[in-house]
């Protein structure tokens, strides 16, 4: 049996001659960056393919998501409800912009976050709930929203997973006060390096515009104090060529997950994440959950793959509470679900390219991991 090296995901790339033929343009013009045509170009074909109103372009995820929360211009040390069952960006973010994370407990059939918890960690300081679309799944977007209703918030995304998932017939940008998108070399689309904000109010693109280029709006007019947050033309380009073909990378996704599912569904200590009915899929990632009836542990079995050159990933361990920047100042929440999960979870090889027979091989170890 081949012992080739099999990582847990792999980048999702245009042909060669396609990319070259596309930046050709680029030497003719040396115009390589500050929002150029082939930005402004993905921005507007983003748009239509998300179905979202209003479309930021960024130099990554994190970046787009800093850049939210700063666009609403909330008061220092003011408090955002979040999740810390995500990657370390999204605590990142918040505590960035000089805010105080406040984490609530997630469900433990899916692993968004926990609705029926939110209202109680609502204070005076609270000003916005920060949500996360764990692989992909949809949180509840409806109970978030009337919370956010009823005490005046803001509502964020982060929807790092979610590209071109739709819920309700609407794309998943569409919900909230905004959402940000990762386009990392990792996801189901990228742009190299790469993300977005989206969001219904014209007036945040202005705010993010500013945000993103030093807040220049003239030769010599500078109206905000802004960063550099501005997506490369090179990016853009890699961006343009890989959404012509994001539909069938998912599609190939669909195929590696399904096989996946009918050969894992029944093994004893094997659980599979709940979806939210209404919403669509793109088949991001793969995660299991590894529970104590499996009869080892999470970690035994991502070394057990390790040993047979599989590369498996413990996504998300430890949260991002529980990390050492943090200094144990969150040690004692109440968020059971989520740290069950981070012990349990581990995502497995899923990109479009993967071999069935190479599936074959992690399913096997997994189903005789114990013999």
């Amino acid at each position: 049996m081949s012992e080739e090296k099999i990582l847990v995901t792999r980048s999702s790339m245009p042909d060669y001659e396609e990319y070259i033929e596309a930046i050709k343009p680029l030497w003719e013009t040396h115009m390589i960056t500050n929002m150029g045509k082939f930005h402004r170009q993905l921005e507007e074909e983003l748009k239509e393919y998300l179905g979202v109103p209003g479309i930021s372009l960024m130099v990554n995820g994190h970046m787009a998501l800093e850049l939210a929360i700063q666009s609403f211009g909330f008061p220092e040390g003011a408090e955002v409800i979040t999740t810390p069952f995500t990657f370390i960006s999204t605590t990142h973010a918040i505590v960035r912009n000089r805010l105080q994370p406040v984490f609530c407990d997630v469900k433990e059939t899916d692993g968004t976050i926990d609705e029926t918890k939110i209202e109680s960690l609502v204070t005076e300081k609270t000003v916005a709930i920060l949500p996360v679309h764990v692989y992909g799944n949809v949180c509840n977007t409806e109970e978030i929203q009337r919370i956010a209703d009823k005490y005046g918030l803001k509502v964020i995304y982060d929807a790092a997973h979610a590209f071109g998932i739709r819920y309700q017939d609407r794309g998943i940008g569409c919900y909230g006060d905004a959402s940000i998108f990762s386009f990392h070399a990792t996801k189901v689309f990228n742009t190299i390096e790469g993300g977005a904000v989206t969001f219904s109010d014209p007036k945040i693109y202005d705010k993010l515009y500013n945000l993103k280029n030093f807040g220049i709006r003239g030769e010599e007019l500078v109206v905000d104090v802004g960063s550099n947050a501005k997506m490369n033309e090179f990016a853009a380009i890699m961006g343009l060529c890989n959404l012509k073909h994001v539909d069938s990378e998912i599609e190939k996704r669909k195929k590696i997950y399904d096989y996946y599912i009918n050969n894992l569904s029944e093994i004893k200590g094997i659980r599979l994440l709940e979806q939210r009915a209404g919403a669509t899929r793109n088949y991001a990632y793969m995660p299991v959950y590894v529970t104590d009836e499996y009869g080892c542990s999470r970690d035994e079995l991502y070394e057990k793959l390790k040993e047979k050159n599989i590369f498996s990933r413990k996504y998300f361990y430890p949260l991002t509470c529980d990390q050492a920047c943090f200094k144990n100042k969150y040690k004692n929440l109440d968020i059971n679900n989520a740290r069950r999960l981070s012990d349990g979870i581990l995502t497995l090889p899923l990109f479009s390219s993967l071999s069935l027979q190479n599936i074959d091989r992690i399913i096997e170890i997994i189903k005789n991991v114990l013999l």
